[in-house]
């Protein structure tokens, strides 16, 4: 009974420790992939950060326009959730509280008495609110693990061209930010409408001066308006690469605590096997103890039994 116990000790420990293996090298490999998704994150700042500026110092210059992406509904009948979540799992809490921030945003926007249209990236979320019922009408997998500007244009422009066509007033974007390795918090943000030109020209911290050097072909107006399109695109590819670098983040810490958890239940699992093997070991020295003493005992009664029969002739 005892060496059939560990014999099942032994064959757990290595299933375990093969599970080991494969929890270490995902840790390594998002480790690998963290400090790449941090890197671009930092490379696309800057662009973000210029447009913007260039936008503030527009409108602060005087520049107004009537863009279809400042337009702001007198009623809210309808919010779009853009969610960005993974393709893959084993990422901890990472999708879970994403999801759930996008699920609360919805159960909003019923509450203000409108409907709902769910943007989707992600296979995660798109199972989630597949499996709950939920409508969605835009899904894109494939980008969360290494998004591309490209990939963000795309979506950028089916959500512009939902908020330009009405078919939603208002726009929610959902998503990790990235704030250290050890750190991410859910962010959710207005998407659209983009503030007018006047709450720029008043908050955006934009410099007149700064524009007053330039000649703008064919006007300032123009120029304005073709960045705003760009600018929601910055925003949108930003926010994909902060939440890929949160999901490679996650994951690393969840496959260090996979592999931890492996390293104690292998130590669990060795001492069990150990007493398994020793309580075997003491079972057969006290069955081989148990046999010489009855072999002993019959030696002695074979010797007394021809001198008893010799007493007796």
């Amino acid at each position: 009974m005892a060496g059939g116990k560990e014999r099942v000790l032994r064959r757990r420990i290595g299933s375990v420790q093969n599970t080991k293996k494969i929890t270490r090298a995902m840790e390594l490999i998002a480790a690998t992939r963290v400090v790449k998704a941090q890197q671009r994150a930092r490379e696309a700042k800057p662009y973000a950060e210029q447009i913007t500026a260039v936008i503030e110092n527009l409108a602060a210059g005087g520049a107004e326009i009537d863009h279809p992406l400042l337009r702001r509904a007198d009623k809210i009948e309808r919010v779009g959730v853009v969610v960005i979540s993974s393709d893959r799992g084993l990422a901890g809490p990472y999708n879970t509280s994403v999801i759930r921030a996008a699920e609360r945003q919805v159960q909003n926007a019923r509450a203000e008495g409108a409907d709902y249209s769910l943007i989707v990236i992600g296979k995660k979320a798109r199972d989630y609110f597949a499996f709950r019922n939920y409508t969605i009408d835009s899904y894109t997998d494939g980008i969360s693990d290494n998004p591309t500007y490209e990939n963000a244009r795309q979506v950028a422009e089916i959500v512009a061209s939902m908020f330009i066509d009405g078919r939603v007033d208002r726009v929610e974007l959902v998503y990790t930010e990235f704030v250290s390795i050890g750190s991410q918090k859910v962010a959710t943000r207005r998407f659209l409408p983009l503030e007018s030109t006047e709450t720029i020209a008043a908050e955006g911290g934009g410099d007149a001066a700064a524009t007053g050097s330039f000649e703008f072909e064919p006007s300032p107006e123009s120029v304005l308006s073709a960045l705003l399109p760009r600018y929601v695109e910055a925003r949108l590819f930003g926010a994909l690469l902060e939440s890929a670098a949160s999901e490679h983040a996650n994951r690393q810490r969840a496959m260090k605590a996979a592999t931890d958890n492996a390293e104690e239940l292998i130590t669990k699992l060795s001492r069990e096997m150990n007493r398994a093997r020793q309580d075997s070991i003491t079972t057969e020295i006290m069955e081989i103890v148990s046999g010489a003493e009855a072999l002993g005992s019959d030696d002695k009664t074979k010797i007394q039994e021809p001198v008893a029969a010799g007493a007796e002739a």
